[in-house]
């Protein structure tokens, strides 16, 4: 039941945020918008069957894609081993973008660089809960906005705080609205930010309601943050948040 209602929930911000995505591009404010829930859907609803039924309480919230993550394979955080060992979500399709930029191939599972966000949050994920069924009754993954958005020859990859519009307001709504059915139809009580900007769009949605919402900071490599102390303040940070 709570599986295959977030599967619909998700089809629906698929087809919703496409439409979203293409009006961006044709307005100029970025210049190619890939939609990994359509192309990488079969692992991304793989991802729900595996983790969206096993009563967790507290939804870890991210921002958006990165290009070696869910922009290959659909899946929040993921990075190659990760999918494959610890999810062992393996051998089903992806396939291309619409409209594919010279500079953003994609190779879904197959893909040959790590995203180091996802390895660093599944790895202590892993390290906290043991195998993936433990993880996924303690917590879910969501991202705030499936969509990749780029800029410029280079594909520069932008993330939803970084543009403006009536159009990227529209896409942020609805991105609220599927945050909302998300905690609703798992029964959410604690949402954690990963990174501010996630933080802050939870404690919008949910200023009225009685969910709790923290933040931890983001993994990324380019945060100095995450890097302080070869990594273990962030580790330390993030225990002090999760379940």
């Amino acid at each position: 039941m709570v599986t295959s209602e977030l599967i619909k929930a998700a089809s629906r911000l698929r087809d919703d945020v496409d439409l979203i995505g293409n009006r961006l591009v044709k307005e100029g404010t970025v210049d190619c918008v890939y939609n990994p829930l359509i192309y990488a859907w079969e692992p991304h609803k793989a991802f729900i069957e595996l983790g969206g039924g096993k009563g967790a309480q507290t939804l870890l919230l991210g921002m958006n894609p990165g290009p070696h993550g869910m922009g290959q394979m659909g899946i929040p955080f993921s990075a190659t081993s990760i999918v494959r060992d610890l999810l062992k979500i393996r051998n089903l399709e992806v396939k291309q973008p619409r409209n594919i930029h010279p500079k953003r191939a994609v190779k879904g599972l197959d893909w040959h660089k790590e995203e180091i966000s996802g390895t660093r949050l599944w790895n202590l994920l892993e390290s906290e809960y043991g195998n993936a069924e433990n993880i996924f009754s303690n917590v879910f993954i969501v991202n705030h906005c499936p969509l990749m958005l780029f800029k410029g020859e280079r594909a520069i990859n932008i993330t939803p705080d970084k543009i403006s519009g009536e159009n990227t307001r529209r896409l942020i709504e609805r991105c609220d609205q599927h945050l909302r059915e998300v905690v609703e139809i798992m029964g959410i009580k604690k949402v954690i930010g990963v990174g501010k900007y996630a933080e802050k769009r939870a404690t919008e949605v949910f200023k009225e309601m009685n969910i709790q919402i923290t933040g931890c900071w983001h993994p990324s490599p380019a945060s100095p943050l995450a890097n302080r102390n070869k990594g273990e303040d962030w580790r330390n940070n993030i225990r002090s948040v999760l379940p």
